[in-house]
């Protein structure tokens, strides 16, 4: 006989891992959920493997266990679904049936986005106008930015919407928005208004397909040692970047780019900081409405990446080496996103993703590149070994901020709780 129950209690928490999987978050999270939804439900033991493609998953009662497999094919980030299937997972009740679970994700699954997609490009075009900003972008660059970026995240919304593949989406969103930025420079000087087609802004404006959620979610769950969940994780965020990379270096062919860098008028110590404030304030607040974010939560995430960057910068200015100002600048991200999100009424990593992403050297990325192109060999490993280091300081700032600041990712509590409580049974 078929076991009927067993097979109904699976299937929820199958779901439930499914929908957090898609939403974007770290695989440990989806296991810690599905281990809540399977102790609700009254089985005896459940184990699951998640990846960024497919979660497999047993779960058993009795002497009888039933093995499941899901395959993930959605690659987006949806904070506000990540945030309702989080207190979802923290309010679970003593016992449940798989009826109510399912009523529940029902409820979060047909919630529409927030935005539309006229807001959703905004949203974007806001967030490289802000990392332009950081970059000493001039302003009618910076509104070029905000119109390029803007229609490269339609385009990618529109295309994802149709399920068209996920590269060729990044490949065909950066040549859209770069070549919007290109187009927009040779109006200009063509109108006689003479502005210099800069890495800074043209770089800018393909910055809203940065794989910030991959990366960091991947290096959070290799720092757990889920080696398997974490390598996919950045695979794939690695991927993504390359494809932006070959149309943001395809397009430059198209027109003369200045790579060198940009003088800077030498400002008083108050007007710098509350240039790299606003521009980090902005920034990530447009990366955080971008993920369908709620307004409080952006916010949020907006003034914890103010603070942080803002000091980074200025240990950067008064001789810090680059690496050092952002590993302890994302552990002050950590901390902060921690303190805020305490009592669980946010999930920590849907503040601190948008807060660390304006940290990436995507100008220096693109100058290695070209630099490769050119047979420039020196400065194009300098430039990718720069990339690489500030790269992994983040990822480390993080990884050290949740050692500190959550006792249960730290030493494995609820996962080793769950065994003895599997045992007893």
């Amino acid at each position: 006989m078929e076991p009927v129950q067993l097979i109904e209690q699976s299937g929820a928490i199958m779901r439930t891992g499914r929908l957090m999987l898609g939403a974007g978050t770290a695989s440990y999270r989806v296991a810690q959920a599905m281990h809540a939804v399977a102790r609700s439900l009254g089985v005896d033991a459940h184990s699951a493997q998640v990846s960024l493609t497919d979660i497999t998953a047993t779960s058993r009662r009795g002497r009888i266990f039933r093995t499941e497999i899901v395959t993930n094919s959605v690659f987006s980030v949806n904070t506000d679904r990540i945030v309702a299937l989080d207190r979802m997972r923290r309010t679970m009740p003593e016992h449940t049936t798989p009826e109510e679970v399912h009523r529940t994700l029902d409820q979060i699954e047909a919630k529409r986005p927030r935005y539309p997609p006229f807001a959703n490009a905004a949203f974007a075009g806001a967030a490289c106008g802000g990392f332009a900003l950081l970059n000493h972008a001039l302003l009618l660059e910076i509104v070029a930015v905000f119109l390029a970026a803007g229609v490269g995240q339609y385009v990618r919304r529109l295309l994802m919407i149709r399920h068209f593949n996920i590269f060729g989406v990044t490949m065909v969103a950066a040549a859209v928005a770069t070549s919007i930025y290109m187009a927009g420079m040779a109006i200009l000087n063509v109108t006689g208004v003479q502005v210099a087609t800069h890495a800074a802004g043209y770089i800018s404006a393909v910055l809203f397909l940065l794989p910030g959620f991959a990366l960091i979610t991947g290096a959070l769950d290799m720092a757990k040692m889920d080696i398997t969940a974490g390598l996919s994780r950045v695979a794939f965020g690695t991927m993504i970047t390359l494809g932006a990379t070959v149309s943001v270096f395809a397009v430059s062919l198209l027109g003369t780019l200045q790579i060198s860098e940009r003088a800077v008028n030498e400002l008083p110590v108050a007007a710098d900081i509350g240039m790299w404030a606003g521009g980090t304030a902005v920034g990530v607040l447009g990366f955080a409405l971008m993920f369908n974010s709620p307004w409080r939560l952006a916010f949020s995430a907006a003034a914890i990446g103010m603070v942080a960057n803002a000091g980074r910068m200025y240990a950067i200015d008064q001789g810090i080496a680059i690496q050092t100002a952002t590993a302890v600048a994302c552990i002050v991200v950590g901390v902060l996103a921690a303190f805020a999100a305490r009592g669980g009424r946010y999930p920590v990593i849907t503040l601190s993703v948008p807060a660390v992403l304006v940290m990436v050297p995507g100008v220096t990325a693109h100058e290695a590149v070209v630099s490769l192109n050119r047979g420039d060999y020196a400065t194009s490993v300098a430039g990718i070994l720069l990339v690489s280091l500030v790269v992994l300081s983040i990822m480390v700032g993080l990884v050290v901020a949740k050692l500190l600041t959550d006792p249960e990712w730290a030493f494995s509590r609820t996962e080793q709780s769950w065994h003895r409580i599997d045992t007893a049974r």
